[in-house]
């Protein structure tokens, strides 16, 4: 088997029709292994934050076979099944108390349109179909469906899309150096009520940024703020927690982190631990209730809404995080961990920013020239970092947001929660000898393009 596959020697359609992709053979914990033998470590749970867990385990392997002996499938609309009951019970009671209702989905962008939806159906039953429009941060990624990408205010990332997109309304992100406090996004969002607000529907954010912003959440002040204004103008405040829900930041949902309560939060990723494909929207009871009392449907859906299958994986997920007291890990090392890769960093001329919480964390690239302003877009500083880690027998992964004009290169490290301390040793010095190289590389290109 090829060591790297191109998009001509393929019958895939690939994501980027210009760009090798090397060919995974297997996985064990953090280690990956391709088809020519290299060993890689795993900084970045399977590249999308999801094998929180590590790969191959053998307990969520014998959770989904055992109930493929039983049933494996069937259409949520004809069934409930013991599985999905089970785990929506275990959400409720383990996870999320002060929520009311789960409903399954497939996966991330599917919970989050979900989560939308069912914030849009919440207005319309208690007679207010005006309501429609979403207010998000601009620099955010919520998923990859038509009605997920326009929670985004990234043109470039919705592009060539945009004539289908909702006209969702945007707030910018309150991060240093542009906004520390929180009270420019608050300004702008007063803006943004006192002309639209009867048509605001819901705030869409994540309390703890994923692969926009990795590791970033406002600071007290603009959730404050915004549970004041939730109060004054009668919106849903719904809590993106794809990435950071299961355990991410060291608590089962970042929300417990938060000062804010959401009505309704989106969870996929670590909740299937890359062994199934699964998410799912957890509402409050007054959510719940504006449909029981309205009229008492919520009818669209997914094909593997609620698979037996899915649930049984996501189940055992729990108890092993349980079991392995994985919470209290993620939650005791993060911090140290943070403290380590910063002062690992603090040398390097690129690296500006290093943030975040348990095991999703962050760091953003900068001009070594002039700290403050972002890297020239066309050198594509983060699809260089991943090139220059992969490199080094290092998985991470890079966004290149420049041209929105919010964020700089941005990689993010999330580690599976099993990682050990001598991995996360090896992680630190494979990471230092990328950036040592990244930094060498951008220094000589600038220095090309002055001259």
């Amino acid at each position: 088997m090829q060591g790297s596959v191109t998009s001509d020697a393929t019958s895939v359609f690939p994501r980027f029709l210009d760009l090798a992709y090397p060919n995974v053979d297997r996985g064990e914990g953090v280690w990956l292994t391709t088809t020519d033998g290299r060993r890689v470590l795993d900084a970045c749970s399977g590249g999308a934050m999801v094998t929180c867990l590590g790969h191959s385990v053998p307990e969520l392997a014998a959770a989904a076979a055992e109930q493929a002996e039983r049933i494996s499938y069937f259409y949520n609309h004809h069934f409930t099944n013991g599985p999905q009951e089970r785990l929506a019970d275990r959400l409720i009671d383990l996870v999320a108390p002060e929520m009311a209702r789960v409903r399954f989905v497939s996966g991330g962008s599917e919970a989050v349109e979900t989560m939308v939806q069912l914030a849009r159906l919440y207005h319309v039953e208690r007679g207010d179909p005006e309501r429609w429009r979403v207010v998000s941060p601009a620099q955010a990624y919520h998923g990859s469906t038509m009605g997920t990408l326009a929670l985004t205010g990234r043109r470039a990332l919705q592009e060539p899309y945009t004539p289908y997109l909702a006209d969702h309304l945007h707030i910018p992100p309150s991060r240093p150096p542009f906004d520390p406090s929180g009270e420019e996004a608050l300004e702008v969002l007063d803006r943004i009520l006192e002309e639209a607000s009867p048509s605001i529907a819901a705030f869409v954010c994540e309390p703890v940024s994923g692969a926009a912003l990795p590791g970033y959440s406002p600071p007290p002040r603009f959730w404050e703020g915004l549970a004041e204004r939730r109060e004054r103008y009668g919106f849903l405040v719904c809590f993106d927690e794809v990435v950071t829900g299961i355990g991410r930041v060291g608590s089962w949902l970042a929300a417990d982190q938060i000062p804010i309560e959401p009505d309704i939060v989106a969870i996929g990723k670590a909740l299937g631990a890359g062994h199934a494909p699964l998410g799912a929207v957890l509402c409050r009871e007054h959510v719940y209730d504006a449909v029981d009392r309205g009229s008492r449907e919520f009818d669209l859906g997914h094909t593997w809404d609620g698979a037996p299958l899915s649930c049984a994986v996501g189940l055992r997920v729990l108890e092993l995080i349980e079991e392995r007291h994985l919470l209290e890990r993620v939650g005791d090392r993060g911090p140290r961990l943070l403290q380590e890769m910063t002062e690992a960093l603090a040398g390097f001329d690129i690296v500006g920013e290093v943030r975040g919480r348990g095991y999703l964390l962050g760091f953003e690239l900068v001009d070594p020239e002039d700290p403050s302003s972002f890297l020239p877009v066309e050198l594509d500083a983060g699809a260089l970092l991943d090139d220059v880690a992969f490199e080094h027998g290092l998985l991470v992964t890079s966004t290149h947001p420049q041209a929105d004009g919010f964020a700089g290169d941005q990689t993010v490290i999330a580690p599976a929660y099993t990682i050990s301390d001598e991995e996360l040793g090896v992680l630190l010095e494979r990471l230092v000898a990328t950036i040592a190289d990244v930094e060498r590389r951008i220094k000589e290109r600038l220095a090309r393009r002055s001259s």
